[in-house]
């Protein structure tokens, strides 16, 4: 019968531990979820905030796909040992500088001899500067007393798709002023808006 007595303690010690177990019911967390947000909506709309309108307006999706930054080591850079101890590099001489590659996250440094280094390839801000960090960090490893000093965002390249062609002959002779289209240089057009 001590068997019994054992099973009966387990029963007994399931009883409790389901009692003391709190049971969340997915219907109302979506319930309160839903609350959530036609609460925001509300307030939305309170304010004054207009929500987009989904049905009518095509949505544009602007892909980001180059960040450009350039910084500073602080220090004279000798290219020639750059080019014979550093790893994914590059020597072009007739440039006066030497490009480096990197993996993660994929980009391309040029590097001068001043110590000045432009980045380019990242997708992000935050990409460029770990991008950055990483190329002053490999100089340090060579032997350069390193320092990251002015690191800047130069250029960022966007790209997007209008849902409709556009005439760009035309487009260019009816805006003028802002627009300029050279075949000769360049396929597209180049627009220059004053604001922004």
């Amino acid at each position: 019968n001590g068997n019994g007595l054992i099973t009966a303690k387990m029963e007994l010690l399931e009883e409790e531990v389901m009692q003391s177990i709190t049971v969340i019911d997915d219907d109302d967390e979506e319930e309160k979820e839903v609350a959530e947000d036609e609460e925001s909506s509300n307030n939305a709309k309170s304010i004054g905030v207009q929500q987009p309108m989904a049905d009518n307006e095509p949505e544009l999706d602007i892909v980001i796909n180059n960040v450009v930054c350039s910084f500073s080591v602080g220090c004279h850079l000798k290219l020639r040992d750059i080019a014979l101890q550093g790893s994914n590099v590059e020597y072009r001489r007739e440039n006066g500088m030497v490009t480096m590659k990197l993996r993660h996250p994929y980009t391309t440094a040029s590097i001068w001899s001043s110590g000045r280094i432009t980045c380019t390839g990242a997708t992000s801000e935050s990409m460029a500067k770990v991008a950055a960090r990483r190329y002053a960090r490999c100089l340090g490893k060579l032997g350069f007393p390193t320092r990251f000093l002015n690191f800047r965002i130069v250029n960022v390249l966007g790209t997007c798709s209008m849902p409709w062609a556009i005439k760009i002959v035309n487009f260019s002779e009816r805006h003028r002023e802002n627009a300029s289209y050279e075949p000769e240089l360049h396929p597209g057009v180049t627009y220059k808006m004053r604001d922004p």
